[in-house]
Parts: structure tokens; sequence; C-alpha cells
């Protein structure tokens, strides 16, 4: 079952004094690529986080953030007393205020170097626990959503194997013709000089010819693919990268049948094929 790398997932956990929301967003890459929002208390689980992430995810452009709203009346930032009052005071002796404004001294000192403190929240255990299987759960919404959105790839992908197969099966049955084609052509090339040959060696030299023109290996390792891509796609892992390197090998049998062909209606199949196939490289690119 194939993936894209295309996903979003979300979780919201309601703890005593804090909402925390976790999202993690992807977008397709040839890598991982991986950004992390996480608030400074939590930072000492980072990695792994990462960890959880690389493995679930494997690849993409992903982007994991912690989103941390404070619900309780209490707040850690606080105001530093002593130093605003300090600020007050050397503020009354260099700045002329009506009457010494003290509500304007106040707005101006809360504006100074270390008027405001934080106190650094510690880590809870306890708390990280409960944080920990919610961005479990935020990854498997993220998966499922993958999956959900590779439905729809999958489903383009056969139709358009089975349209390549069809055409595939149109040269197949052309082949004989375009044989006979290339034939009567040399034989028409050769009556038009109006000179004698030697049959023998001419038939030599058409069948060494033809030789060149043989599509046959070409036929049967195309189809050989179409059947592996079509295996791997039903397989129960993702793997896009792999499913690229067939496509490759694909394209390379459709480039080699379009250059021996030598034949406008087999050219033609050729070119349909080819359009099949770029469409199926611009999606193959967004598969896990």
């Amino acid at each position: 079952m194939i993936q894209s790398m295309t996903g979003y997932g979300k979780s919201v956990l309601q703890l005593p004094t804090k909402k925390v929301t976790i999202e993690i967003k992807s977008l397709n890459s040839k890598n991982l690529d991986l950004n992390t929002r996480i608030p400074s208390y939590y930072k000492e689980k980072e990695l792994n986080v990462r960890k959880k992430l690389a493995s679930a995810l494997v690849r993409g452009k992903i982007d994991f953030s912690i989103y941390v709203e404070m619900t309780a009346d209490e707040t850690s930032t606080l105001v530093n007393e002593k130093v605003v009052r300090n600020y007050i005071e050397q503020l009354k002796n260099i700045v002329t205020t009506e009457g010494n404004d003290e509500v304007e001294l106040m707005r101006m000192a809360v504006k100074m170097p270390d008027a405001l403190k934080t106190e650094r929240e510690e880590l809870d255990e306890t708390e990280w626990l409960e944080i920990d299987k919610h961005i479990d759960v935020a990854i498997n919404h993220i998966v499922k959503y993958r999956i959900d959105e590779a439905k729809s790839l999958e489903e383009d992908f056969k139709t358009r194997i089975v349209n390549i197969k069809k055409y595939l099966e149109e040269i197949k049955t052309m082949d004989s013709d375009r044989i006979n084609n290339v034939k009567e052509r040399l034989r028409k090339a050769i009556d038009d000089l109006k000179v004698e040959i030697d049959e023998n060696r001419f038939e030599q030299e058409l069948i060494y010819y033809l030789e060149k023109l043989d599509i046959n290996e070409e036929k049967v390792r195309l189809a050989n693919h179409l059947d592996y891509f079509l295996e791997e796609l039903s397989g129960e892992n993702s793997n896009g990268k792999k499913l690229g390197f067939i496509v490759q090998e694909i394209g390379r049998e459709i480039n080699t049948t379009g250059s021996k062909a030598n034949y406008a209606p087999m050219q033609k199949l050729v070119i349909q094929m080819k359009d099949e196939l770029e469409k199926i490289k611009e999606q193959i690119l967004n598969v896990l």
C-alpha cells in the first residue's frame, strides 16, 4: 500500500494549567527534511521526538510544532519590582513629566531591560508522558491522511499502466506489418536503382537490417517492468524510490522501441505510451 508524502496531523491536549496543540505537516521531498518547533522547557525531549518522527514518516519535508497556551490564572512572567522602582527613581532625575507622573514613568520603566522576569518552567515528566501520547496520535492522523491521499494516486497509476499495456499489445499486433513494410520499402529502393543485385546477398543484408530493428526483447522487458510496477504498487510497504526506478526502466524500453520502430503507426503508439508515462513520473515524486 503506497503512501503520499503530503499529509497533516493534529492533536490537542488539555492539561490543568495549559492547552497543548501538536501539529505535523508534510510535503514531498527526496529525503527526510525535518523541522521542529518545541518550547524551550521541552527541548531536552527534542531528540526523542525527531527519532520518532523519522521512524514513522520516513521521508518528506516535515514541519512539527508544539504550541502551548496557558489557561491558568497564574503566569510565569512577573514584574521585577525592585528593578522597576529603581528605574522610576532614575527617570525622575532625568525626565520631566507633569507633576512627575508616576504612570508615565511606569510605562517607561517596564520597557527597560530586566523589568520583567520569566521563571523557567521545569519539565514535568508526567506531563510529558501525556504529550508524548498525543504526539503518537498526531502521527497516526498524518499517516492515515497520507494513505487516503495515496488512494487516488494508486488508481491513477493503475489506469495509466493498463493504458501502456494496451498500446504495447497494439504494437505487438502491428509488428509483422511493420516488418513487411520495411521489406517493401527496401525492395522498392533497390528496384528504383534499376541495377542487378545478388538475391542471396540482398537477403543476407535484409536479415541483418531487420535484426537491428527487432523489438522482441524490448516488448518482453517492457511487459515485465509493467507487471513489476503493479506488483510493487500493491505491496505492503510504500517505496516511492523503487517505483521511480521501475518507471525509469519502463521509459528506457519505450524509448528504445521508438528509436527502432521505423514505422509511423508504431511511433504514434510510442508517443502515447510516453505521454502516459510522463504523467506517472509527475505523480511518483509524491509517493513515500
